[in-house]
């Protein structure tokens, strides 16, 4: 198991008691330019390790950065600790840019992103909760996140704490029959401690999702199996974080947060191919400079 990294961990609790003192416009640069470094570091992991996921990384990286930066009651020097609240990242094979984001709270050292899906290393295509601090489940089969993630918060539920659980899903995995049994399960017990996020960037493996199997209206759908919805820009921080912490009833909460994949890289942006094409070092070089803008 990774152990953290005690300087980068105090950088992160600097920034969040920074965040928390800090105006809008303050906050928005602040979760921009965090999130575009976890985008930086995540593209110079997989030129190494020539092989990742760097669309979906790319897409959800700003939903996971708001997370950890702004909205998760964790603490990465005690990643064990009984009553943190749960992540979970259904869409494992994006674990490149959970584990920049996990590196860059202090959970580990960000040396070790170097690496990512080496000879024997931590870091894997897909997470493993137990080499890496900050993973509660091992994902990657679709499908499984959401259901997990219900036990989750039936658990903490059973046990009268006030962790909540997060999960983050993808918008093609939704295709999987599992995950409305575990919605129709948590929209039942009235999981009001569970925030499902669909990281709707409209695209996955081969085609666009419409083209695959339909999932619109999605939130129509959710709303049907008793859960509230919020729909919001998965780009815009300050609206990800006011839907992560709006206040909750007695539902559980899905987040649908409009997405683009390839996010802040031009020619990576809504192109399928870059679900997992692996950019050449001068694609790097560009990429790189598109996102210090």
């Amino acid at each position: 198991m990774l152990v953290a990294d005690p300087g980068t961990a105090a950088d992160w609790r600097r920034f969040r008691q920074e965040f928390t003192d800090a105006g809008p416009e303050r906050r928005r640069e602040m979760l921009r330019e965090r999130a575009n470094q976890s985008r930086t570091a995540d593209l110079h992991m997989i030129g190494r390790a020539g092989l990742g996921h760097v669309g979906g990384d790319m897409s959800v990286l700003d939903i996971l950065t708001t997370l950890f930066f702004s909205v998760l009651r964790v603490d990465p020097e005690k990643p064990e600790w009984d009553d943190r609240d749960r992540f979970v990242l259904s869409k494992g094979h994006t674990a490149g840019a959970l584990y920049a984001t996990l590196a860059a709270a202090g959970f580990f050292p960000e040396a070790e992103l170097q690496t990512f899906a080496g000879p024997l290393s931590a870091l894997n295509g897909h997470p493993n909760r137990v080499k890496v601090p900050g993973v509660e489940t091992n994902t990657g089969p679709l499908g499984h996140g959401l259901p997990v993630s219900v036990g989750m918060a039936v658990a903490a539920r059973l046990s009268s704490s006030s962790r909540h659980v997060y999960v983050v899903l993808g918008d093609g995995e939704l295709q999987e029959g599992s995950n409305w049994e575990a919605a129709m399960t948590a929209g039942h017990r009235r999981l009001s401690n569970l925030t499902a996020v669909v990281d709707r960037n409209r695209l996955q493996q081969g085609a666009r999702t419409e083209e695959t199997n339909t999932l619109d209206p999605l939130d129509d759908k959710f709303r049907a199996f008793g859960w509230d919805v919020l729909e919001v820009d998965g780009h815009d921080h300050l609206a990800l974080h006011e839907a992560f912490t709006a206040p909750r009833g007695d539902r559980p909460t899905c987040v649908i947060a409009n997405t683009v994949k390839g996010r802040g890289v031009s020619f990576m942006e809504d192109r399928v191919e870059w679900h997992h094409k692996v950019p050449s070092a001068e694609q790097i070089v560009t990429a790189e400079a598109e996102l210090a803008r």
